[in-house]
């Protein structure tokens, strides 16, 4: 039987939807779901230490979100939001969002910085070339904007706010929320326990905040990501695999970007490219053993991952659970934990 995309939608009442941080990070409320009991208990983040042992690999993702939304204009004056996704092989090329389409083919940065509009895809997306190679970095440094969700209509105080403490990486026009609840001495606690920390980079795109839109789950074409596994990671997963330690994969990123990189064995690979691996329900985990991840969107990409990884069932009734006890939804919500 086809899965439907409708199985995964569900209704969430405007207010549960998180408009800013909580401080400090990791104050967030946290539930646990435990699949092999199927029961939820609820803590604070903090005591996310409460269930990572020693020897376990906490992977994390550390790309930056890049300053990609950008206010133009059109030849005729009007306003034009460009919202950069990333850089194409052709010098000058991006792929991006607009809005609204300038019929010019031409929208102005700036003083004078003209960016041609040269066709539109598949994916609703449009491809823009700028003036010269490092334009597209002295627009973004200029007048660029960190982009939130478009959920988030509540200004953002401090744009390092939707940065991971650890992030390192510029690439990203969408943060890996769940590495938003770390902090520096959660961290250090978590070290100090004997949890190895490994980092990655994906790039996250227009995938993280667009909700599937056909009909049957098989059908939607989930946009690929870059994403790189360096050596000193790959070391350390595969070592915890071999030792029986826990992968825990903080974000439906890392699951992805290890997914991707996995071998038939449940070791990782050494690898950089663009994954579109979509996870499904019948998906077969080679490495990751734990996720930690936020509550999603409905019709999503993420909430088809998780209930992938638990059951769509218990993941349904863990929703169920945190919109019970009002619990902070999307980008900024509260965390889950899912063992």
């Amino acid at each position: 039987m086809e899965l439907k995309t409708a199985a995964f939608d569900y209704s969430l009442p405007r207010e549960f939807i998180a408009q800013t941080p909580v401080e400090p990070r990791d104050s967030s409320r946290l539930l646990i779901m435990e699949r092999s009991t199927q029961t939820i208990k609820e803590s604070v983040f903090r005591e996310v230490t409460d269930w990572l042992e020693d020897g376990d690999v906490l992977v994390m993702n550390n790309t930056r979100v890049i300053r990609a939304r950008l206010s133009g204009r059109k030849p005729t004056g009007g306003k034009v939001e460009l919202f950069l996704l990333h850089p194409l092989s052709e010098e000058c090329r991006w792929e991006a969002l607009l809005r609204p389409y300038p019929k010019s083919g031409e929208i102005i940065l700036g003083e004078n910085i003209r960016v041609r509009v040269l066709e539109k895809t598949k994916k609703d997306t449009y491809i823009v070339q700028f003036p010269f190679s490092e334009a597209a970095e002295i627009a973004m440094e200029k007048w660029g904007e960190v982009p939130l969700p478009p959920y988030i209509k509540e200004p953002l105080g401090n744009p390092d706010r939707y940065q991971s403490v650890f992030a390192q990486q510029d690439g990203s026009t969408a943060a890996p929320t769940a590495a938003l609840h770390f902090t520096s001495s959660l961290l250090q606690q978590l070290k100090s326990k004997g949890v190895k920390q490994a980092f990655f980079t994906l790039h996250m795109g227009i995938g993280s905040f667009r909700q599937i839109k056909t009909e049957l789950v098989k059908d939607y074409d989930l946009p690929a990501e870059f994403y790189h596994l360096p050596p000193e990671t790959v070391r350390l997963v595969n070592q915890a695999k071999k030792t029986g330690h826990k992968i825990v994969a903080c974000g439906t990123d890392a699951v992805r970007a290890l997914e991707s990189a996995a071998t038939q064995e449940g070791t990782v690979r050494e690898e950089s490219g663009w994954t579109s691996l979509f996870i499904t329900p019948g998906y077969r985990f080679k490495v990751v053993d734990r996720i930690i991840t936020n509550l999603h969107l409905p019709r999503s990409s993420h909430l088809v991952l998780i209930s992938a990884f638990a059951s769509r069932e218990f993941v349904f009734k863990a929703y169920e659970h945190a919109v019970k006890n009002r619990m902070r939804f999307f980008s900024f919500g509260d965390a889950t934990l899912w063992v």
